[in-house]
């Protein structure tokens, strides 16, 4: 497990979740949401995260369908990984599966009474710790990087 602090981000139409980890890579926490409609202003406000955090890479969530294809939302996704690895270089940026992540997030805050109305916004960075958690874990056991690494081109 290569030691150091990532962030992990759940890209969505509306809102962008971000979450972090502690230096170790054992446990991710929720950082904060970041409005996703204004796409400039989503990445200067990324930006400034990764450069407060510091991450050795970004994780972001890639959405598939259950059977593992890929759709318009993964193309979209995949749009904004490459503009962030531009935006960020040399920090890493690496794209994982995140089927189920928002369902899971969302079932996990019901259970611990946080409603819809109230918990939009934290489910984006609910879904990104359960992205970054899921990635650490692969990392523990394969002792690989997760996910595909995003190259930058210019």
């Amino acid at each position: 497990m290569r030691r150091g602090r990532r962030l992990a981000i759940d890209v969505g139409d509306a809102r962008i979740g971000v979450a972090s980890c502690d230096p170790d890579g054992v446990l991710a926490t929720p950082v904060e949401t970041v409005p996703g409609r204004d796409v400039p202003a989503a990445h200067r406000r990324l930006k400034a995260i990764v450069e407060e955090y510091e991450p050795i890479e970004v994780v972001v969530g890639l959405p598939r369908s259950l059977n593992g294809g890929e759709g318009p939302a993964a193309a979209k996704v995949r749009a904004f990984a490459q503009e962030m690895a531009r935006g960020i270089a040399p920090v890493a940026v690496r794209l994982v599966d995140e089927r189920m992540t928002t369902v899971t997030a969302t079932q996990g805050l019901r259970a611990s009474g946080v409603r819809s109305k109230k918990g939009r916004s934290v489910v984006d960075q609910a879904a990104a710790v359960v992205i970054l958690q899921s990635a650490l874990e692969t990392e523990r056991v394969s002792g690989q990087p997760p996910g595909e690494s995003v190259e930058v081109v210019i």
